[in-house]
C-alpha cells in the first residue's frame, strides 16, 4: 500500500452514551504519539448534539462539536468506537443517520469492536469483509447476513472501510491508518513508545492455549497440563503424559478430552507453537534453536505446526511485526 504524503489529516471519533472508553482513547493515544513525532493529525470527538457524554465505566467525556454540525470539511477518517450495549446503539436512528452521512463524505470509515454493529444497522457494512470482538463476531454475521464477518482478523480493511476487533485492536488499527499515512517508520515509532506491536502476530482467536484449554481442570489433569507450561520440550507423549497422572493412556485421553475440548498431542502441539511464537517475538534467535527450545525438535516440524495452527511460517510469523497491514 502506498504512502500517501498529504499532511493535516483529520481524524473525527464519534463520542455517545455508554461508549467504551478505551475505544476512544486508544486510538486517540496512537495519533497524538504519531503527532509527537511529526504527523499533524487534527483530532476532534463529536457526539450527538455536541452533548457531554459517559462512557459504559461512568466517565464523563466533552466533546469538541456536534455531529450535526459536521458539514464543510470532510473527515480524513471517521472512527466509531463500540458499547457494551450493542443493542442501545443499534436502536438509536439519530446516531446511525449522521454516521451513514458522515461515512459517506469521509475518506475512511473505522470501527473499534463493537462498533462494527454501528456500521452494520447503518448499512455501511454491506457486502464487505468485517472485522468485530470475537465474542460478538456470531451475532455480528447472524443479525447482518449482507456483511462477511471474519472472527479471527484483528482488523481488517475492505475499501474504505476498516474494522477492528477486540478492545486494544482499535490501536491496532490507529498504527494502521498511521503506516499508510506516514509510512511503516512513523508507525513502528509510535508502537515501540507505546509499547505495543507494530502488528499483533496471528489473530484474536490466537489466545493462551491454556486459557482456550477451559477453567474446569481436575486434579488429576492440572499437573499435566502445567508440566508441558513448564517444559514444553520435554518428553510428552500419551504414555509419559499418562504416568504423571497416575492414569491409563485410555483414561488420559477421555479425561482431556472431557475438560479441554481437544486432544493431548494437539494440546502438546498449541503448547509449542505457544513458546515458540514468545521467542519468534521477543528475539533473534535462529529457527533451529527456536525449534529446539518449543520442544518441535526441527525447523521443518516446527514451520507444520505453525502453518496447521496459525497458517504462516515462522519465518513469516516473525516478519509481521515489521507491518502493520491489514488481513
Amino acid at each position: 500500500m502506498g504512502v500517501r504524503t498529504m499532511v493535516g489529516h483529520c481524524v473525527v471519533v464519534v463520542v455517545y452514551d455508554g461508549v467504551r472508553l478505551l475505544d476512544v482513547t486508544g486510538p486517540l493515544e496512537v495519533f497524538t504519539v504519531a503527532n509527537e513525532h511529526g504527523a499533524t493529525y487534527r483530532l476532534r470527538t463529536a457526539s450527538p448534539g455536541g452533548q457531554d457524554i459517559r462512557t459504559s465505566g461512568g466517565v464523563r467525556l466533552g466533546a469538541d462539536l456536534a455531529l450535526e454540525d459536521l458539514g464543510g470539511e470532510a473527515p480524513d477518517v471517521l472512527l466509531v468506537p463500540g458499547s457494551p450495549d450493542v443493542a442501545a446503539t443499534e436502536r438509536d436512528r439519530a446516531l446511525l443517520e449522521q454516521v451513514r452521512r458522515l461515512s459517506e463524505r469521509s475518506g475512511r470509515t473505522a470501527s473499534v469492536c463493537a462498533g462494527a454493529f454501528v456500521l452494520a444497522a447503518a448499512g455501511i457494512l454491506d457486502g464487505r469483509r468485517a472485522a468485530t470482538h470475537w465474542d460478538l463476531a456470531d451475532r455480528l454475521a447472524l443479525a447482518y447476513p449482507r456483511v462477511t464477518v471474519d472472527p479471527d482478523a484483528i482488523f481488517v480493511r475492505d475499501g474504505r472501510v476498516i474494522t477492528s476487533a477486540g478492545v486494544t485492536s482499535g490501536i491496532d488499527l490507529a498504527l494502521g491508518l498511521v503506516e499508510e499515512d506516514h509510512g511503516a517508520d512513523l508507525a513502528r515509532t509510535v508502537a515501540k513508545h507505546l509499547v505495543v506491536f507494530m502488528q499483533r502476530p496471528g489473530g484474536q482467536s490466537q489466545f493462551s492455549v491454556r486459557l482456550r484449554s477451559g477453567g474446569r481442570r481436575g486434579e488429576a489433569l492440572r499437573p499435566v497440563l502445567d508440566a508441558v507450561a513448564v517444559d514444553p520440550a520435554a518428553d510428552h507423549g500419551l504414555t509419559a503424559m499418562a504416568a504423571r497422572a497416575r492414569l491409563s493412556v485410555r483414561q488420559l485421553t477421555r479425561l482431556f478430552k472431557g475438560e479441554t475440548g481437544m486432544t493431548p498431542a494437539r494440546y502438546v502441539e498449541l503448547v509449542r507453537v505457544e513458546t515458540a511464537r514468545g521467542m519468534l517475538e521477543a528475539g533473534n534467535d535462529p529457527l533451529d534453536v527456536v525449534a529446539r527450545r518449543a520442544g518441535f525438535g526441527t525447523p521443518e516440524t516446527m514451520r507444520r505446526a505453525f502453518v496447521r495452527e496459525i497458517g504462516v511460517p515462522p519465518a513469516a510469523y516473525r516478519s509481521r511485526f515489521r507491518t502493520t497491514h491489514a488481513r
